[in-house]
């Protein structure tokens, strides 16, 4: 036992002079406190470094390095603020999302993954620091986004005004080639009745009947003699109660019917000059369903398909009857399969491809989807004008943008103003690591 004591205590004579000649280790300072938070110098050292080292790639002049201080330590206590948020409702970012976005940013800057890190190095950072910097700040938009979202409400007057305006400015140097057909107000029939035969009318136009043939029977317009065709103008040029009617219309569209003082018009769109147009493919498919399960394997379907499948071509049985017998997909089972005419980006990608790329009449090979397995067999594909939806679109992107960045603002200037900060004073951060040890 006295051997014991006599090496421990050499072993603290010869440790002792070692520990009083070690160099002193600067330990990090505390430099904001954010709510339950806190930034480090340590963490403002990096961000000054990284942003003068980017001001340099960039070739841009920084300001001194007072504002320069005071303004990174801002953009960190609101990136700490808004960090803080994306934890109290869940956000979690996790390795595959990260990586995705990494990737991203790669692309954007037009680098390989070694050549970002490469760059990431360069700014005297490790690869490591990096990712977790991108983690923030994709949990930080992530959560702006969800919480600035709820506080956005757009109304549908606001998009019909938005897009309006739109339609508008892009009409300015666009010509219409426009056919008009006039019904007169008369006492042989009612109203309601004239309203009537303009109903009647439309309709034999949707199915293909001659616009001009017809306005010769029927319009009481003054072009009635020229099968109501006005030829070429601008929308200033119009009757106002044409103009007032066509927006974004494409060619061939029918307009109408809608009342005057006078009557109920038709208008026909019969060419167009300078309209930037939007077409989009509508598919019309029929597909029949089979879902595995514990007792029907991945082969077990497919070839429950095929026999299907034989079966059809076989003249044995109608796609329509086998899709209601199996399919199970009930929607479109009840149907005989059918989907109806649908913009093959509503489908899952798989499906997409294959209504995309088959032949009409044709029914494709047994595929798989995260459904299950199918058969389909596209029955007809159509052009279909979507140039009044998309400038609508485009008009709420618009006013959302707008009211997003708003309302972000608004979000941040009360994330701050809610928030408890404190600057810390070096004497301070000496007090707070002193009472830490304690």
């Amino acid at each position: 036992m006295n051997m014991c004591k006599r090496l421990l205590t050499l072993a603290m004579m010869v440790l002792i002079p070692t520990l009083a000649t070690a160099a002193p280790v600067e330990l990090d300072k505390v430099a904001v406190i954010v709510n339950d938070g806190v930034i480090l110098q340590s963490d403002i050292d990096s961000a000054i470094k990284g942003v003068k080292a980017g001001a340099v790639e960039k070739k841009q002049k920084l300001p001194d390095d007072t504002v320069l201080h005071d303004q990174v330590v801002d953009k960190l206590i609101m990136d700490e603020l808004q960090s803080q948020e994306a934890k109290r409702i869940g956000v979690r970012i996790d390795d595959n999302r990260l990586d995705e976005a990494i990737k991203t940013i790669a692309d954007n800057n037009k680098q390989t993954l070694q050549q970002l890190k490469g760059s990431v190095q360069a700014r005297g950072l490790t690869y490591a620091e990096f990712r977790e910097q991108i983690r923030k700040e994709v949990s930080i938009s992530e959560a702006r986004n969800a919480l600035v979202r709820r506080r956005i409400n757009i109304l549908p007057a606001e998009v019909e005004t938005m897009s309006a305006m739109l339609a508008k400015e892009s009409n300015k140097t666009v010509n219409y080639r426009v056919g008009h057909i006039q019904l007169r107000f008369n006492d042989q029939q009612t109203k309601a009745e004239v309203q009537q035969q303009a109903e009647e009318i439309v309709k034999r136009l949707n199915s293909g009947e001659n616009f001009s043939d017809l306005a010769l029977e029927y319009s009481k317009g003054p072009k009635a003699l020229e099968g109501g065709d006005w030829g070429w103008m601008r929308k200033e040029e119009m009757p106002t109660i044409f103009a007032d009617q066509i927006t974004t219309q494409g060619k061939d569209a029918i307009i109408g019917p809608f009342r005057s003082g006078i009557g109920f018009h038709i208008l026909k769109i019969e060419d167009v000059q300078g309209l930037e147009t939007v077409a989009v493919t509508e598919v019309n498919a029929r597909h029949i369903l089979i879902k595995t399960s514990v007792i029907l394997s991945d082969d077990g379907a497919k070839r429950e398909l095929e026999d299907i499948t034989r079966r059809i071509q076989s003249g044995e049985a109608s796609f329509s009857d086998l899709a209601k017998q199996y399919s199970a997909d009930p929607g479109s089972a009840a149907r005989g399969g059918e989907l109806g005419f649908q913009t093959p980006d509503l489908y899952v990608p798989e499906f997409k491809h294959k209504v995309e790329t088959l032949p009409v009449d044709k029914i494709s090979e047994p595929f798989k989807t995260v459904h299950g397995w199918h058969i389909v067999e596209v029955l007809g594909r159509r052009q279909v004008d979507r140039t009044d939806s998309a400038m609508k679109n485009k008009a709420y992107r618009i006013l959302f943008n707008r009211k997003f960045n708003e309302e972000a603002t608004a979000w941040l200037q009360e994330l701050r103003a809610s928030a408890f900060i404190e600057m810390v004073q070096p004497d301070d951060a000496d007090a707070i690591e002193e009472a830490d040890d304690e």
